[in-house]
């Protein structure tokens, strides 16, 4: 019996090494995955300025050069009308009388969609439909952006995954080409199933992403703490469908299954209020030191305290990273920002 005793005291004791191992495996894997996906905004905007993708240049609009006396409003607006396919050829596609965009991906190529207009604060809604089945390896996007080393950014981004696994819904907020400020969720329903509604409000308090009307993450002005803040640059919205096989899916163990392309995801009932920025007179459809009305509300909109209490639950719940939080990236302490977020 203590023979008994003693082999089994040795098993565990050689074994313990082994189990310290996996764990440490475990941890180091989940961060690699943070990293590699800090690489995603580098690596789409050079995807979208490589010289031998397949892109198509639309001819600009005469309407881009209009400036409004107030913020433009659009309902169910079409998408011929508002949005070009920006890159993919026609593997982007506006259907139905423009209520209807489809971004497909194959092995030659993705593809992805600009709007013609520049916005300088905007409130944007767009219900997507994303890649169904086995989407690991792709990632779609859905995002504001300026031009340039120091951009301003405002992301959605959907990171595919093997079938029955959750997508990885990513958000991003860059403000000078400065970013590092990730949060990530896995989503509450399957997002392939049917539309749901994405949007990004943006004014010159706050930036706050919602799902289905759910506020999901508020990042405040924090231009008193030192910290630069987006509203000096006029973004367009884009987005994309493209392949990302090398890191998009469990840090690039899972690769796209090619037998399955195309892969599509869809688009409908584009809608936004927005401050058109002009070019041509280096101007803002928008007053915003005027007093704000029911035309405009959005233009200050801020989380109330039952609206931000709703917020905090989801993100108990679903939340997976916030960088606020990472002391293993950020040993010296979370962002300045970070304080405005308690």
């Amino acid at each position: 019996m203590a023979l008994f005793s003693s082999r089994n005291s040795s098993r565990s004791r050689s074994s313990l090494p082994y189990l310290v191992f996996l764990l440490i495996a475990a941890f180091f894997v989940f961060k690699v995955d943070i990293l590699i996906s800090q690489s995603f905004n580098s690596a789409r905007r050079n995807l979208e300025k490589t010289s031998n993708r397949i892109v198509v240049n639309p001819k600009k609009s005469p309407e881009e050069c209009v400036v409004d006396s107030l913020p433009v409003v659009l309902v169910n607006g079409t998408f011929d009308q508002h949005i070009m396919i920006s890159w993919g050829d026609d593997r982007g596609k506006i259907l139905e009388n423009g209520e209807l965009l489809t971004l497909s991906l194959d092995k030659l190529s993705g593809s992805g969609f600009q709007s013609k207009k520049e916005y300088l604060f905007a409130k944007i809604d767009m219900q997507i439909k994303l890649v169904p089945g086995n989407s690991a390896g792709t990632v779609t996007t859905f995002y504001l952006s300026s031009q340039g080393n120091k951009h301003d950014e405002i992301d959605f981004e959907f990171l595919g995954n093997s079938t029955g696994n959750p997508y990885t819904l990513h958000t991003n907020v860059f403000s000078l080409g400065q970013g590092n400020r990730e949060q990530q969720f896995f989503l509450w329903f399957d997002p392939t199933a049917d539309y749901h509604t994405y949007s990004i409000l943006w004014n010159s308090k706050c930036i706050i992403f919602y799902v289905d009307g759910i506020p999901i993450r508020e990042y405040k002005n924090p231009e008193r703490l030192g910290v630069s803040y987006l509203k000096f640059q006029p973004m367009r919205l884009y987005s994309s469908l493209w392949n990302a096989d090398d890191w998009a899916t469990q840090g690039g163990r899972v690769k796209t299954n090619w037998k399955l392309a195309p892969f599509v995801a869809s688009y409908k009932n584009f809608t936004y209020e927005g401050c058109i920025y002009s070019r041509l007179t280096s101007s803002s459809s928008c007053d915003i030191d005027s007093p704000p009305s029911t035309n405009n509300a959005w233009l200050t909109y801020e989380l109330d305290q039952t609206s931000r209490v709703t917020m905090k639950a989801l993100q108990k719940k679903h939340m997976i990273y916030d960088y606020c939080k990472d002391k293993w990236r950020f040993p010296k302490g979370p962002a300045p920002e970070c304080k405005l977020l308690q």
